[in-house]
Formats: C-alpha cells, sequence, structure tokens
C-alpha cells in the first residue's frame, strides 16, 4: 500500500493536535535518544528536536514515499553543531525493537496498522531501561460513520469479491484501559485517556478528502483506479448524508486514544 505524504498532511491542525496532546504527558527532562516509530513525512518528528535540544532523534516508518518526504526535512532543520541529531530509517515497527540507550519511544497514528501490536507493545516496554518513556497514540474511530460505512460499502455484493478481508476493525486498536494494563503489567508507571475531537472541517466532501489520506487507502490499493471512482462516488453520497455540510463546515468527531508510560526501576 503507497502513501501519498501531500494527502496525508492535508488538515495538518487536525491531524497534528494529538500528537502534541500526547507529548504533553512526556515528563522526560534530558533524553539522548527518541524515536518516533511510524514517522511518515517527519514533521512531527522534526518538532522533536526542538522539544529534546540534546537528543538524537530517530525516525522509523516503512513507506518510501513517506521518508523520501522525510529527508527533505533533514538538511532544513540540522545544521552547524545539530547536525546529525535527525534522522530517518526504513523499517518494520513489527520487526523493531527498542535499543538499550533509548530514552523515548513516540509512536503517533501508526500502531492501528500493526495487527498484534498489544503484544509486541509489552516486549518493547520489558525491554527499556528503567526511566525510559514510551508514549502511543492511535484513531478510536472504527465505529463511527466515516469507518462503518466504508466496511458497509465494501462488504456490499458488488465489492465483496474484491474488498474481502481488506478492512480490519475489531482488533485494530485496543481500548484505553486495554493499553493502560499492558503498561502496568510490564513494570511502568502509566497514563491512559481518550479525546474526541469536534473537528470543523472546510470544502467540498471533507471527510473524503480526510479518510483519502488515511483509512481508505487500503481499498484504494485494492481497486483499479476505474474501480476506486466508483467507490469513492458511492460512499461519498453515504458520507454526505452522515456528516451533511452546514454553514460553518462540516463536523467531524474523532475519537484519539492515548497512553503514556515511564519504566520504574
Amino acid at each position: 500500500m503507497k502513501w501519498d505524504p501531500n494527502k496525508y498532511v492535508e488538515f495538518g491542525n487536525h491531524r497534528d493536535r494529538p500528537f502534541h496532546d500526547l507529548l504533553g504527558r512526556v515528563q522526560s527532562s534530558g533524553p539522548r535518544k527518541v524515536v518516533d516509530l511510524g514517522c511518515g513525512p517527519g514533521n512531527l518528528t522534526a518538532t522533536l528536536t526542538e522539544r529534546w535540544p540534546d537528543a538524537r532523534v530517530m525516525g522509523i516508518d516503512s513507506s518510501e514515499e513517506m521518508l523520501l518526504q522525510a529527508e527533505s526535512l533533514v538538511k532544513a532543520t540540522t545544521s552547524g553543531e545539530q547536525s546529525g541529531r535527525l534522522e530517518f530509517a526504513q523499517g518494520d515497527i513489527a520487526t523493531w525493537a527498542p535499543d538499550a540507550d533509548t530514552d523515548v519511544v513516540v509512536t503517533n497514528a501508526a500502531l492501528q496498522w500493526v495487527p498484534g501490536h498489544q503484544e509486541m507493545l509489552g516486549g518493547w516496554l520489558r525491554s527499556l531501561k528503567p526511566g525510559a518513556w514510551f508514549a502511543l497514540q492511535v484513531p478510536g474511530n472504527f465505529t463511527s460513520p466515516s469507518h462503518t460505512l466504508m466496511r458497509q460499502l465494501a462488504e456490499s455484493p458488488q465489492w465483496a469479491s474484491r474488498l474481502n478481508g481488506v478492512l480490519r476493525h475489531d482488533d485494530a486498536v485496543g481500548s484505553p484501559a486495554d493499553y493502560l494494563g499492558i503498561m502496568l503489567d510490564a513494570g511502568c508507571s502509566a497514563d491512559a485517556w481518550e479525546t474526541t475531537y469536534q473537528q470543523v472541517l472546510p470544502g467540498e466532501d471533507p471527510v473524503l478528502q480526510w479518510v483519502r489520506g488515511t483509512g481508505l487507502r487500503p481499498v484504494l490499493a485494492a481497486l483499479s483506479r476505474e474501480e476506486s471512482a466508483d467507490f469513492e462516488q458511492e460512499y461519498s453520497a453515504m458520507l454526505r448524508e452522515a456528516y451533511p455540510a452546514t454553514a460553518h463546515g462540516t463536523v467531524f468527531s474523532f475519537r484519539r486514544i492515548f497512553a503514556v508510560a515511564r519504566k520504574n526501576a
């Protein structure tokens, strides 16, 4: 599944806010190594060099398209004495493990793409050194109309043969309580919560434009260009009914799940 970095960063203020809300609960004062798992186009990863000026920041992502965009930030972000503080590397989250010197791990809107990540999380936490931090954010909107209508259409007689098994939902993410329990069991002090953002999106068919950058990607990857256009035409009509436009724009409720852990001594 290929990603479009430019499409992904649309609605930047809305997409960026959960990242900053998550980082607000990470109280690491002087980390030396910070890892961003599933860094995407790297724009948010680059802000970690400002948050922790003495840290080496490594962004990891599996998408070549995303990393190509991220690499363009390196030269613009680091120079002189700061050279080498921001790095990006291609890698699979499912096979990643923290190094012994890792102080902070951040993963923002990425783990929902990794089957079995809850089991992996326990192993990552147990591998962290005492005092290290792990912060995650995942979308919790798999029961919202944007996703239920997508699945409903994908499972319809017209599309079922082409899209069977493409969309995950039941096991994509855990609840705040699930992540809290994993973190506590791994010997961490932990905090977990959820927030539903009421986002006012401008423009024509803005919810369709939103999911094109993320949740709709597996569908588009499985269909031809002509089939994708037909699917989107049906899906957009369903979205307009579920999310009617107002004089102020289209209100899009988006639930996010957060969890932050600090490894105990």
